[in-house]
This record gives structure tokens, sequence and C-alpha cells, in this order.
């Protein structure tokens, strides 16, 4: 036999729930109805029988020749001064008939009373049966309408009225859900769709050249040169589309691994590869660096903070300025990257994190718009909160907070430095 707490036990138990078990919740209900009104039945006809079956006492009184009671104990002795106490045959055989009939009567009330509940729990399991297919209507509803919604019918909503009871609040999280996978869908299709665009035009102007290469039959070394450069510089940005593509998937899918980095020696590695370039379009590239320890993936944080350089550089005015902040704040591990450049409308700063999102669609310029979006997956990724602001006279502002991973104590030593740097003019 085996024991209770073995794997064979626990598997014999598995297995005697599943087989054992009905499947559907509302026959598990009407059984469990049923079985609470048959327990409370046999309770309730126990303590009835017990109750009525309590022993009453019996007693005898005789007129004595005085006219008076004759002293009688328990109705079969009899006692009085001339004679010893004798028991009395008539009182005993009275006693007798009078315990069988309170028997017969107990047994006929147990047999009735049996046959009642019998009666009662054919009729109790009945009302369960309607009472839980009652209480499982919303959920079968529910559940027909969701099987009913598909990709094209995703904005349909269970929309259930009636008191705000566990039913109600399961039908709001679900058409909670369903808005979420909406908007979900919509953000989809739309990447879908601008990933297709950016695609299809330099695979357009790929075969246009390709094509004029081979009808110009009077074509030269340096026509065909020229048209291979410009197949080179399509082909490498359709890799940079690509390579911008996969990054911002597998940031929105979350982080693989955390390690312990400083944003300031991320900083520093990302302005240092980009100051030559900076100095070469005229811009002057300016860092506010202090320690800021977090948790994260190297190698998308270093991707955010590159993105957020380029991004500065590339959408500047020549004589520009660029700055770069790094810092704890409020506890929280900040870095900030400010620029000149040309005004932007203020309610145009949020679509800019939007995927292939630009100020001004130009096909060759080598930009997609998704610098600033792989940003945002980036923090999103990293528990980040990400903030944007146009400057009055021109530029961007963006600053993305870190959740600490030290003591915020050990970290405020350079946040006057960081915050009260002025921006340039």
């Amino acid at each position: 036999m085996p024991l209770l707490g073995s794997p064979r036990a626990t598997r014999l138990r598995a297995w005697a729930t599943r087989r054992l078990l009905p499947r559907r919740v509302r026959m598990r209900l009407t059984l469990l109805y049923g079985l609470l009104f048959v327990a409370s039945g046999a309770v309730l006809l126990a303590i009835t029988y017990v109750l009525a079956n309590r022993p009453n006492g019996f007693y005898l009184y005789r007129r004595s020749a005085g006219g008076g009671p004759a002293a009688v104990a328990d109705g079969l002795h009899l006692c009085n001064a001339d004679a010893p106490c004798s028991i009395d045959p008539i009182a005993a055989a009275q006693r007798q008939q009078a315990m069988e009939q309170h028997d017969a009567e107990m047994h006929h009330l147990l047999v009735q009373s049996g046959i009642a509940l019998a009666i009662m729990s054919v009729i109790a399991i009945g009302l369960g049966w309607l009472v839980a297919g009652r209480v499982l209507r919303p959920l079968r509803t529910m559940t027909s309408t969701i099987q009913r919604i598909s990709a094209r019918n995703v904005h349909e909503r269970l929309a259930v009225e009636g008191p705000g009871d566990e039913l109600k609040d399961l039908a709001d999280t679900v058409d909670g859900l369903l808005s979420r996978l909406e908007t979900a869908l919509d953000s989809h299709k739309r990447f879908v769709a601008n990933a297709a665009h950016e695609l299809r035009t330099p695979l357009t102007v790929e075969h246009a050249l390709l094509e004029e290469s081979l009808i110009d039959r009077d074509a030269t070394v340096d026509s065909f040169r020229s048209n291979f450069e410009r197949l080179l510089n399509l082909s490498r940005q359709q890799a940079r589309l690509l390579e911008s593509l996969l990054t911002l998937s597998s940031s929105e899918r979350g982080l693989d691994r955390q390690e312990p980095l400083d944003l300031s020696e991320v900083a520093d590695q990302v302005v240092d590869g980009r100051r030559r370039d900076a100095e070469a379009r005229g811009l002057r590239l300016e860092t506010a660096i202090a320690t800021a320890e977090v948790w994260g993936d190297g190698a998308l944080v270093e991707r955010l903070l590159a993105n957020l350089l380029d991004n500065a550089m590339d959408y500047n005015v020549p004589d520009g300025w660029i700055q770069v902040f790094t810092g704890v704040h409020n506890g929280r591990c900040v870095v900030r990257v400010a620029n000149s450049g040309r005004e932007i409308p203020p309610d145009r700063v949020g679509r800019l994190f939007e995927p292939f999102q630009r100020l001004d669609r130009v096909a060759d310029d080598g930009h997609h718009g998704l610098g600033l979006s792989i940003v945002r997956s980036i923090a999103t990724a990293h528990g980040a909160s990400l903030s944007a602001r146009a400057r009055s006279r021109g530029g961007l502002v963006v600053e993305v907070s870190f959740p600490p991973r030290t003591r915020r104590g050990r970290q405020q030593l350079a946040l006057p430095t960081l915050l009260s740097t002025p921006e340039p003019r």
C-alpha cells in the first residue's frame, strides 16, 4: 500500500480526481449543492431523533383507602404504611406497553424522515442543477462572445451589465484585455505597413538602377560605377534598417540578461566614439557626466545612448550644440541629451517616438524614423521612464530615468553640476 506522501499516492489521487470528478462545472456545482443539502438534512434528522427519543418518566397513582394518593415510586413500586414496597404488575405492563409504543413511534419517525430526506435530496439536486445553470449563464455568454472575437472584430466587447459582482469584474477585466490587444494589433499593423513601405522604396530604386544598367547600351564604366555606388549605398541603408528592426524587436521582447552598469562609463564610450563626427559637422559636444549605477543590458543601454546622440547630431543646425548628462536626481539614475535644432511643434514630440515617424519624410536621407522608438522600447524594457520636450529656441531635450542599483546616498554628489548646467543660447 503506497504511503500518503509518496509520488505514487500523489499520482493515484490525481488519477482519481480526473476520473471521478465531473468535467463540467455545472455538474460539480450540482453535486456540491446536493451533498450539502443531504449532509444538512441528515444532521437535522439526527438532532430531531435524539431530542424526540429522550426517556420520559412513567408514574401511576392509586387512590388509598382514605381517598389520598398512595406513595408510588416510578410507577412500579407500591409503598404504604401496612406493607413493604412491591412491584405492581399492572403498572409494569403499562410501562412496557408505553415503551414499546414509543420505540415504534421513533422507528416510524425515522423511516418517514428518511423517506422525506430522500425525496428532498432528489428535489435539491434538480434545483441545484437549475441554480448552477443560472449562475453559469453569464460565463457561457462571455465564453461564446470571446470565441467569436478574432483579429477582424477585436473591437467587440463583452459589455456585461448588472451589479458590480465578481462576474462583472471578470467581464470588465476581459474588456480591458481586449482593448489593450486591439491597441497592440493596430500598432502592429501600422508597424508592418510602415516597414513594408520603407523596404519597398529602396528595392524599387535598386530595380530601376539595375534595369537602367541593362537597357542602356551606351553605358560606360563611369555610369556603371555610379550605379553600383548608389546600389551599395541603398544596400547599407537596408542593412541599417534591418538591424534597427531587429534591435526594436529584441528590446520589446524584454531583457534576456542584466548586469551592473554605470551610465557614466557607457556615456563616455558613446561620446568618445562620436566626438570626431560631431566636430566634423561643426557641432559643440558638451558633457556633464557623473556616476549613475543601474542594472541592465549593456548592449541595449549603449544603443539607447547612441541613438539619442545620433538623433541630436542628425537633426541639428550649423554651429549647433549637444549636451549629454548623466547623474542621479530624486533617487533615480538620469540620462539627459539636449540639442539645438529647428523648432518642433510641442504636439508632435510624442509622435517622434513612434516607429517610422519623422518631422520631414525624405526618401533618401538615410533615416527610417526608428531611432527614438528604439530608445522608448529599451527604456521600457529596463523599467525606466522617458520624457521629452521641445525647446522654445529649437531642438529637443530627452531624459531617461532608470531605477538605481545602489543606495541613493552614494550618488548625490554630482547633482548640482548635472542639473545646474545651463543650456547654450
